[in-house]
């Protein structure tokens, strides 16, 4: 049995490599090893390798071998066991094979029995699904993810969580959880093969669709928004020097002078209802440090598919931003009644900053002043400086 059970899953990588190169490649990076079935009853990870279930692999079809050998790799590929932070273990793991399945099935994979699919979540990364998940679901993943340590893991193994017992050295005993400068050095190792995976798939002219998609937002430089958004607002601050001649009582030199005047600000928000109040909040409050630093007065509006009454709400630099207390919204998307508004000023904004999931109607053509979207989801913007929310 173990030798025919070895054969399969050389057969499966073997295929995986020659019609799908990409996940062939990472699943090369897996050492495979048998595990013992008390705390691996199908298929498992740890970033460090692929642990199986000889049984498990038996009851499967060779096509759902490929899937759940693939299965395991993106979730070292996309470094899952690096991004959960404060995130509840169980719901976070549910998280992550509803982002990976849908891009498996879109591949023309065959899933394993229980494992967890819906077709909504295609394209959409784990931090993105989890928030729509219920706290106390009880779908189970089909696989184990043991990155953590055991004190963390809810459930056991005949409930589909991930409690197993403390780890031990023997032959298929449960591997430990992974310290924080492993955990770290992995990511970077992972990040590393994800590229050259890609790049050869690339290469071969063999990876497209939401895959590639994924993986080149993976694979841009990770700036925090908050960073991005003060820098595009230093950038365009009116704090600067001069050196025009000054008074005659101040005599002949001409020494440089500080000179600076507030900028301009528009800050739109999307009420549409597809971003919550909490999320609108923690903008308003960033928004409100950054316009101190750079002297920003601020011309505040909502909108959905019209303005909201009241809009605008003026702020100069030294008055606190605040928001209404009673916020109308929660019909349709449309961006154009906040560019009409600005281009019936008397004078541009020297910045438009909308906060949106960008799901809506943009004016046909650009304005003539500097837009920024901050985008929550993964809507395209057609021009305008788009900076990802999530």
């Amino acid at each position: 049995m173990t030798e025919d059970i070895e054969a399969r899953l050389s057969a499966a990588r073997t295929r995986l490599i020659l019609d799908r190169p990409f996940l062939g490649a990472l699943v090369l990076r897996l050492p495979l090893e048998t595990a013992h079935p008390t705390w691996c009853p199908t298929i498992a990870t740890d970033a460090r390798k692929l642990y199986y279930n000889p049984e498990y692999i038996a009851g499967l079809s060779l096509a759902q071998v490929e899937f759940t050998l693939a299965h395991e790799a993106l979730h070292c590929g996309l470094a899952h066991f690096a991004r959960r932070a404060h995130r509840e273990k169980h719901r976070w793991d549910n998280a992550c094979d509803f982002a990976i399945n849908p891009l498996l099935v879109a591949e023309g994979m065959t899933p394993p029995p229980k494992a967890l699919f819906l077709a909504d979540y295609e394209g959409m990364s784990a931090e993105e699904i989890y928030p729509l998940l219920e706290d106390d679901s009880v779908q189970q993943t089909h696989d184990r993810h043991l990155y953590d340590d055991p004190d963390d893991r809810a459930g056991d193994a005949d409930s589909g969580h991930d409690r197993g017992g403390e780890h031990d050295d023997s032959p298929g005993g449960r591997p430990p959880p992974l310290a924080a400068a492993e955990c770290q050095h992995l990511e970077h190792l992972w990040r590393q093969r994800l590229a050259g995976a890609a790049q050869q798939a690339l290469q071969a002219d063999r990876l497209g669709g939401v895959l590639a998609r994924m993986i080149d937002t993976l694979l841009q430089p990770q700036l925090p928004w908050r960073s991005l958004l003060a820098r595009h607002m230093a950038l365009r601050a009116r704090d600067d020097f001069t050196y025009a001649r000054p008074g005659r009582r101040e005599g002949e030199a001409i020494l440089p002078s500080l000179r600076n005047a507030a900028i301009d600000v528009t800050v739109a928000l999307d009420t549409s209802g597809s971003i919550s109040k909490e999320e609108i909040d923690q903008f308003v409050s960033e928004i409100d440090a950054l316009k101190g630093q750079v002297r920003a007065r601020v011309n505040l509006l909502a909108c959905d598919a019209c303005l909201a009454p009241g809009s605008p709400w003026v702020f100069e630099p030294w008055e606190p931003l605040s928001l209404p207390e009673t916020l109308s919204g929660g019909g349709g998307t449309d961006f154009l009644p906040v560019f009409d508004w600005a281009k019936g000023c008397d004078s541009a904004p020297d910045l438009l900053v909308y906060f949106t999931d960008g799901q809506g109607r943009f004016p046909g053509e650009p304005p003539a002043f500097p837009v920024i979207w901050l985008v929550k989801g993964r809507a395209d913007v057609p021009w305008g400086e788009r900076i990802q929310l999530n």
